[in-house]
């Protein structure tokens, strides 16, 4: 038979307290109209585990190493420019092939944020001597210049 819910930690807890009291599993299943065999589970699970909290699913495995992840970090730590693309496709050499999406969700989890470059032109000499042109004809300028 397949579970269909979890009954309330109250109610384990009720269980386990009338079982330590010296109740046997009939007289307890009676009391609290369980099943009888469900007050062994409960029972069982609480020995085994020592407590009746619900306890987490093993959830899914990870798609990346422990050894994958610190490469990764090296890796953007060295060069932050790195794209995750490029990241990605240098992820086979250490054995593992995942999305771009999930390298930048680890990275997001390990604390470093952003895996795009910038995408501003550098500053040619050209730019740089009209721009500063530009700044010092308008230094001069009353403040309320700007608010017009």
């Amino acid at each position: 038979m397949v579970k269909s819910r979890e009954w309330s930690r109250k109610t384990r807890e009720e269980v386990i307290t009338l079982h330590r009291k010296g109740n046997g599993y009939k007289k307890i299943a009676k009391m609290l109209n369980i099943p009888r065999e469900t007050i062994g589970s409960i029972i069982r699970k609480f020995k085994a585990k020592g407590t009746v909290e619900t306890l987490p699913g093993r959830g899914r495995k990870k798609m990346l190493t422990l050894t994958a992840v610190c490469y990764l970090k090296r890796r953007v730590e060295k060069g932050p420019r790195v794209t995750a693309e490029e990241l990605r496709k240098d992820l086979p050499d250490v054995g593992t092939e995942v999305s771009a999406q999930t390298i930048r969700r680890t990275l997001r989890n390990e604390g470093l944020h952003a895996r795009t470059p910038r995408r501003t032109p550098l500053l040619s000499p050209k730019n740089k001597k009209s721009r500063l042109q530009y700044a010092k004809s308008h230094v001069d300028k009353v403040a309320s210049y700007n608010h017009q």
